[in-house]
């Protein structure tokens, strides 16, 4: 549909000018300078937004030795739940951080409940679902109690994974808490680095540590296996139908099953032929064992659900339609547009509809999920498989839209006429105006727009909307980042 805007190399996220060509960039960079534009600033922008996928931090250990404290130390602002009681449930698992200039991701493991299968199984199950797409981890334990028999297993899958490990000895909040920190080397995982995050102490030289481990960029990226699978995540509120789909869209096809042995509920990423194309289903299986608190099923759900979310390309939200769409639907839809997946809504049981409720239903999506009314839509039932024909082209069609990338002469031509036909509001006396910008990266489409002043947010989603008519993108979340020229002081 697009592809005389797509560009088959979808280039290098994260370089330098983002996924600007030498060329195209020399001559953005001189429109900027004639717009008056700090040339550092608009460098500056142009990699922020091109940065690609980040790195991967999760945050490990048993309950109650800090990490929600020092998952909101990290990230600056208290929003992590924080609770004496383990397995508080919490509704974000992952966040943005940045330390020292480099940006990552934090996966916070805290707050699940550790009665759902006994202590050692859930710290193994929670730990377990981080480290698999974490690119380093932070094993935080409570210096003042030690290493205990719990700390030891978790130890033991960490080596398993093989990631590189930053020891937190947590809650050294003076001098004479050293000690303690010291005894931590006992564990084997190297420098035990002693940390307040209720007071901050430490946590700088433990984020030093954190980068060195980190990479620039995570070693999985997207698309560099010739021939690869692409990674689907079918995820969705528990009990909506995931397994049956998974089974239904497997059928006699399926081409082989690849289980990580070894942890507590092995996940399992499977190879389905569909279509006449091998797709890779990441983590689909949900939760294996029935379990009898809900607030700890639900936990393991998000965690679960963030994980493989993180390891997908294009996130299938399957949503049951006999009950009325739920707040927890709209979270998963949300994890999944926030982390910058190509994104499919499955719309399960639609067979066993009446006119009524598909009446009230279209009137739901309309105004629970009319903010993704971007995102291809199929309607199928997992029990008897109909429509499922229907999944293959709605995935081909996101992913396409997530890949495409608009050339920034072409943008530049779109936004001209954009402003001139439709100049931003007056505010104060004075009009700003869109004056120039880029598509700095791609997967999904990120654009940088620079400004003569303040651009609203409800103009923004105008220049959202219309770039979606002009150019497609169906099927993927647009992130669009304005910079704002800044006034010259006069020189005294």
């Amino acid at each position: 549909m697009n592809d005389h805007i797509h560009s088959g190399d979808s280039g290098n996220p994260g370089a330098e000018h983002g996924e600007l060509g030498d060329a195209e960039y020399s001559e953005f960079m001189e429109l900027a300078a004639q717009e008056g534009f700090d040339l550092e600033d608009v460098e500056g922008a142009i990699g922020e937004a091109g940065h690609g996928p980040l790195p991967v931090l999760a945050v490990v250990g048993r309950p109650n030795v800090g990490k929600s404290t020092l998952v909101n130390r990290i990230i600056g602002r208290r929003e992590a739940v924080v609770q004496d009681k383990p397995g508080v449930t919490r509704d974000r698992v992952t966040y943005e951080a940045e330390w020292a200039g480099r940006r990552f991701k934090l996966v916070d493991t805290g707050g699940w409940e550790q009665d759902v299968l006994g202590l050692d199984a859930s710290v193994a199950a929670q730990a377990e679902y981080a480290i698999q797409t974490a690119d380093a981890v932070v094993f935080v334990v409570d210096s003042t109690v030690g290493a205990t028999d719990t700390d030891e297993a978790v130890v033991r899958l960490l080596r398993k994974a093989g990631k590189p490990v930053v020891l937190c000895a947590n809650k050294v909040d003076g001098q004479s808490g050293e000690a303690d920190a010291t005894a931590l080397w006992s564990l084997g995982l190297g420098q035990p680095h002693p940390v307040s995050s209720l007071h901050g102490r430490g946590t700088g030289d433990m984020l030093d540590a954190v980068l060195e481990a980190l990479p620039e960029a995570p070693e999985q990226t997207f698309g560099t296996t010739i021939g690869g699978p692409r990674r689907i995540a079918l995820i969705g509120r528990p009990n909506v139908g995931k397994s049956s789909l998974l089974n239904k869209v497997a059928g006699e096809e399926r081409v082989v099953v690849n289980e990580i042995a070894g942890t507590t509920r092995d996940p399992v990423d499977e190879l389905i032929e569909l279509g006449g194309t091998v797709w890779k289903f990441v983590d689909t299986a949900g939760i294996r064992r029935r379990v009898h608190l809900q607030e700890g099923a639900d936990y393991y759900a998000s965690l679960r659900t963030a994980a493989a979310v993180e390891k997908a390309e294009v996130a299938v939200v399957l949503i049951d339609t006999s009950e009325s769409i739920s707040v927890q639907d709209q979270r998963i839809i949300t994890m999944a547009v926030d982390a910058g997946r190509a994104l499919v809504v499955a719309f399960n049981k639609w067979d066993t509809l009446d006119e009524e409720r598909r009446y009230y239903l279209e009137r739901e999506i309309e105004t629970e999920l009319g903010q993704i009314a971007w995102a291809p839509r199929v309607n199928v039932s997992a029990r008897t498989g109909r429509h499922m024909e229907r999944l293959v082209p709605a995935i081909e069609t996101a992913l396409a839209g997530w890949e495409t990338r608009v050339p920034t002469g072409r943008l530049n031509a779109f936004l001209g006429e954009l402003v001139a036909g439709h100049p931003h509001p007056i505010r104060g006396g004075k009009q700003p105006r869109i004056l120039f910008g880029t598509q700095a990266g791609t997967r999904p489409p990120r654009f940088v727009l620079f400004a003569s002043g303040f651009i609203e947010a409800g103009y923004r989603r105008f220049v959202e909307r219309r770039l979606r008519e002009e150019f497609g993108f169906d099927g993927t979340p647009i992130h669009i980042s304005v910079r704002v020229r800044e006034k010259r002081g006069r020189k005294k």
